[in-house]
């Protein structure tokens, strides 16, 4: 008994679906894996058959999902860029009122921050290794991810000069953003749960200080 054409049209989907979820499952592997190899070695010194190698796949393979080296850190410095704008615009949206709005930023920040360290040294070395439009469209979305912190501060510091609340924020980038993965005691980084309180705290401090 052969199938109905609805049944083999829907094999078809269910097969294409599997097909699209694997594809995204290796495109994401990749990218996973150059964050962790750029940090580690430079993007310079970070081959196709590297990236190949990490995500398991083999180096010719990794063209299947990018066309090339820089496209790879060009996807993966972009799509952070994308989320943390998305992210941003998220929680300050939700929040009750200018206070909790900030809080609930400096606590996505500090999330970010320790979930992605690798991205962040990636980001402060290889950025020029951006092509032009790459680098001109992570330009972009991290301004708008300012713009949201400033548009909040602005509620808070009633009348205060927009190039110092810009000030204010790229400060609290620096500090959230290098701390987690500078500090050590000991030899060894400070513990997440250790380091999310302090950094919450101080970050808080400095943007709210009058």
């Amino acid at each position: 008994m052969t199938a109905s054409p609805e049944a083999h049209a829907e094999g078809h989907r269910a097969a294409t679906t599997q097909r699209s979820q694997a594809k995204e499952l290796r495109r994401l592997a990749l990218l996973s894996a150059a964050a962790g190899l750029f940090a580690d070695n430079g993007f310079s010194r970070v081959s196709l058959e590297d990236l190949g190698a990490a995500a398991g796949v083999s180096g010719p393979a990794v063209y299947r999902h990018f066309p090339g080296k820089q496209a790879v850190l060009g996807e993966l410095l972009l799509s952070v860029s994308r989320d943390l704008l998305d992210g941003g615009r998220r929680v300050a949206a939700e929040a009750g009122s200018p206070e909790d709005a900030l809080k609930a930023l400096v606590a996505f920040q500090v999330d970010f921050a320790l979930s992605n360290p690798d991205v962040i040294r990636v980001q402060d070395r290889d950025f020029t290794s951006l092509s032009e439009a790459d680098q001109a469209e992570v330009r972009s979305l991290q301004r708008s991810y300012v713009e949201t912190w400033v548009d909040v501060l602005a509620r808070i510091h009633a009348g205060a000069d927009v190039a110092g609340l810009r000030v204010r924020a790229h400060a609290a980038f620096g500090l959230i953003n290098s701390t987690p993965h500078s500090v050590r005691h000991h030899g060894r980084k400070i513990a997440v749960k250790s380091a999310r309180p302090i950094l919450e705290q101080m970050a808080l401090a400095a943007l709210t200080s009058a």
